[in-house]
C-alpha cells in the first residue's frame, strides 16, 4: 500500500507517503514556530489557520518528491488525536476528503502511537525491533513509559503528575529569560555549561514509582536563577544542572520500566527523544544490561508526517478502516486502541 500520512496535531504541518514494499517515499514538514514565537507559545487558532493554509501544498511538494500522482494512493492516514481540536479537524478533514474522492480507505492515527512506532521507519530496527518492550514517550505534551506487549496492545506503566519533559525543558527556558521555544536552546546551552556547579533534585526517584513530576525542579531553578548573577555562563551552568536533573530522572524511571516489564528493549521517541545527552545515558545504561535501545533518526523525533503514514499503513494493513464521518479526539487514551493482532477485515471498525 500507499498511504498518505497527515499530522496536524499542534504547531507543525507534516506531510508524507510511506510505501510499505519500498519504504518511506517523500517527506514534508513545515513549522510555525516563527508564527507562535510572537506570542511566546502556540495560538491554538493561528495554528489551526496555518494549517489550512499549508496543507494542500504540502500534500502536492510531498507527492512530486515520491513520483507518484494522487490516484496512485492506496490510502489515507491522518492524527485524530490527541491535539488542539481546531489542528486536528483540518488534517482530518483534509485526509477524509482526498479519501472519499480516491474511494481509498482512510484511518485516523493516535499521535502517540506514531511517536512510539517511528523508529520502525527505519529498516534495520523493522529486522531487530520486536514487542515486548518499553517506551519512553519524551515531548512537550507528554512524558510515559508504556509497556509494548504488541502493536495496540499497550499498558501505561507511568506517567507525569504535571509538567511533561519537553514543556519543563520550554518554561525553564522562559524562565531565564530565553526565547521561544526556548527547549532547543536551553539544551544547547547547556553543552557549554560547567558539571556540578548546579544541583537539582531528581525528582521522585527518592521512592518506588513510574510516576513523573518537572514542576518542582522548574521552580529550584527559578530560584537559582534569581539568586544567582545572571551572567551568560551562570545562565548556561543552570542550563546544566537542569538537562543533567532531567536526563538521570528519565534514566532512573526507564531502568525501572525495564525491570517491572521484564525486558531488555527500550524504545525512545518524541522530541525530547533527540537530546544528545539523554541518547548517550540510555544507550550507557542498555548497553550495561546486555540490552538494546532504538531512537526515531532526531528529524521524526518532533511531530511528523512519516510516523502517521507509517502507523496508519500498519493499521490499514490489518484491515482498520474509519467511516465517512471526521471525527478528532483532543484527548485519547492510547490504551483503548484495538491491538492489530485482534483487527480483521470483518470487525476492524472504527479506531474508538
Amino acid at each position: 500500500m500507499r498511504v498518505l500520512g497527515i499530522e496536524t496535531s499542534c504547531d507543525e504541518t507534516g506531510v508524507a507517503v510511506f510505501d510499505t514494499e519500498n519504504g518511506l517515499l517523500g517527506h514534508h514538514l513545515f513549522s510555525q514556530i516563527d508564527l507562535h514565537a510572537l506570542y511566546g507559545g502556540v495560538v491554538p487558532e493561528l495554528a489551526s489557520r496555518d494549517h489550512v493554509r499549508k496543507l494542500v501544498p504540502l500534500i502536492r511538494d510531498t507527492l512530486a518528491e515520491s513520483g507518484l500522482e494522487l490516484t496512485d494512493l492506496d490510502g489515507v492516514a491522518y492524527t485524530a488525536g490527541p491535539g488542539l481540536v481546531g489542528a486536528l479537524l483540518v488534517g482530518a478533514g483534509v485526509a477524509r476528503s482526498v479519501a472519499w474522492s480516491l474511494g481509498v480507505p482512510a484511518v485516523g492515527v493516535h499521535h502517540m502511537e506514531g511517536h512510539l512506532l517511528a523508529p520502525l521507519l527505519e529498516p534495520e530496527a523493522q529486522e531487530r525491533l520486536k514487542p515486548p518492550f518499553v517506551a519512553l514517550l519524551v515531548s512537550g505534551g507528554h512524558t510515559q513509559l508504556i509497556h509494548v506487549r504488541g502493536i495496540g496492545d499497550y499498558e501505561l506503566l507511568g506517567d507525569t503528575l504535571d509538567d511533561a519533559a519537553g514543556e519543563a525543558f520550554d518554561k525553564t527556558a522562559k524562565l531565564m529569560g530565553l526565547p521561544y521555544p526556548g527547549g532547543p536552546l536551553l539544551a544547547q546551552l547547556a553543552l557549554e555549561g560547567t558539571a556540578g556547579r548546579f544541583k537539582f533534585t531528581r525528582p521522585m526517584t527518592d521512592r518506588p514509582g513510574l510516576q513523573f513530576s518537572f514542576s518542582g525542579l522548574k521552580t529550584q531553578v527559578l530560584m537559582a536563577w534569581q539568586q544567582s548573577d545572571q551572567t551568560a555562563q551562570t545562565q548556561r551552568d543552570i542550563a546544566r544542572g537542569f538537562e543533567e536533573a532531567v536526563v538521570d530522572t528519565l534514566t532512573i524511571k526507564c531502568e525501572r520500566a525495564l525491570d517491572a516489564a521484564d525486558c531488555d528493549t527500550l524504545v525512545v521517541a518524541g522530541g525530547v527523544g533527540a537530546n544528545r545527552n539523554l541518547r548517550a545515558r540510555l544507550q550507557q545504561l542498555m548497553g550495561e544490561r546486555d540490552g538494546q535501545v532504538h531512537f526515531p533518526r532526531p528529524a521524526f523525533c518532533t511531530d511528523n508526517g512519516a510516523m502517521i503514514a507509517y502507523a496508519g499503513a500498519l493499521r490499514l494493513l490489518a484491515g482498520q478502516r474509519q467511516g465517512p464521518e471526521i471525527t478528532v479526539q483532543p484527548r485519547w487514551d492510547m490504551a483503548t486502541l484495538p491491538p492489530l493482532s485482534t483487527l480483521t477485515s470483518e470487525n476492524a471498525g472504527s479506531l474508538t
